[in-house]
């Protein structure tokens, strides 16, 4: 449960996810023939770290163009939630873009911000908080891949509208991105809204150039996966022998980032051993890449219909507004 403090602020939920839970996470996935790992690992306080680097980065254009379309259509958007909404805001970070929204929402009932990343949270909670003194601020430190319980609030709310921006929903596998998204349009409830930042399907070049960045953010951000589950799991990966590597697929339509084993070697994790050969695979992460309809349809398979898809000149990507029908 949520406790109220300093008037506005609540302190975060305790945490759901326990060392436990991602050693065995860890484990089924470098079990698997294909190695992989979830991507929900990058996200400890110094993965945090270097993605608001990667962020600023010039050939991670994603950062700056939703942005852009949040801040030239934020009263549109502010329109379609009405007043009294409570805002519930899936993987905040820093809540930079959330702050756009703010600014047109005078009125909410509360902002509830959900991030796996409990010091990145309350910092920012703490900070929206002083900013926003009318405002209710209700963290929640959990995994919002799982269900999410929302907490009490001091106002009735009107409606719900959740908030998932970043093309986060990219790094879901179809299959999970529907039950996501059919888990969120329970959450809103029928009328409840939906924003949500899509990537768009584009030059592959442009792609690759974003996931591959000159001063190696990117590669450090995606190394730091494997130094997180030495630091907090045991484990004795050694980063020099992996190899950041990542690229644009196009049969499925999505960038793939892994990281390469540079020579034949063992890891030990949790008690087990995993051997690797030279230039077998950990597969950290997808970023799925959609064109309008192709999102529309996955959107209308998941309970949601489309009511607005707002996209910068370029056509590089998309913020969508959808309503739940259920």
């Amino acid at each position: 449960m949520l406790k109220t403090m300093n008037g506005k602020l609540a302190t975060a939920s305790p945490a759901p996810i326990q060392l436990p839970d991602l050693q065995a996470e860890a484990a089924r996935g470098l079990r698997k023939p294909c190695k992989e790992l979830p991507c929900k690992l990058f996200y400890d306080d110094q993965g945090s770290r270097l993605f608001e680097q990667i962020c600023q980065l010039d050939e991670y254009y994603l950062t700056r163009t939703e942005t852009a379309i949040l801040d030239r259509h934020a009263g549109e958007i502010a329109a379609l939630a009405g007043p009294g909404c409570l805002l519930v805001e899936y993987g905040s970070g820093s809540s930079k873009k959330t702050r756009l929204l703010l600014d047109h929402l005078p009125d909410l009932a509360a902002y509830a911000p959900i991030d796996i990343s409990r010091d990145q949270l309350l910092s920012s909670a703490a900070g929206l908080a002083a900013d926003y003194p009318a405002l209710q601020v209700a963290p929640i430190w959990a995994d919002y891949t799982l269900p999410v319980q929302l907490p009490a609030i001091e106002k009735a709310a009107a409606r719900r509208m959740a908030f998932f921006p970043g093309s986060t929903i990219g790094n879901f596998y179809p299959h999970q991105a529907r039950a996501f998204l059919r888990r969120t349009a329970d959450l809103v409830g029928p009328g409840g809204g939906l924003l949500v930042g899509v990537d768009l399907k584009k030059d592959p070049q442009l792609l690759n150039r974003a996931y591959n960045d000159r001063l190696g953010v990117t590669a450090a951000f995606n190394l730091n996966l494997l130094d997180r589950l030495n630091r907090e799991l045991g484990a004795d990966f050694h980063l020099d022998h992996f190899r950041h590597y990542a690229f644009y697929e196009p049969t499925h339509g999505r960038i793939e980032m892994h990281l390469v084993s540079l020579a034949d070697q063992t890891v030990h994790l949790g008690g087990e051993r995993f051997s690797f050969r030279r230039h077998e695979t950990i597969l950290t992460e997808v970023s799925y890449k959609y064109d309008l309809g192709e999102f529309a349809r996955l959107a209308a398979g998941a309970g949601f219909a489309s009511h607005q898809a707002w996209v910068d000149d370029a056509r590089l990507f998309s913020v969508h507004y959808l309503t739940a029908r259920r």
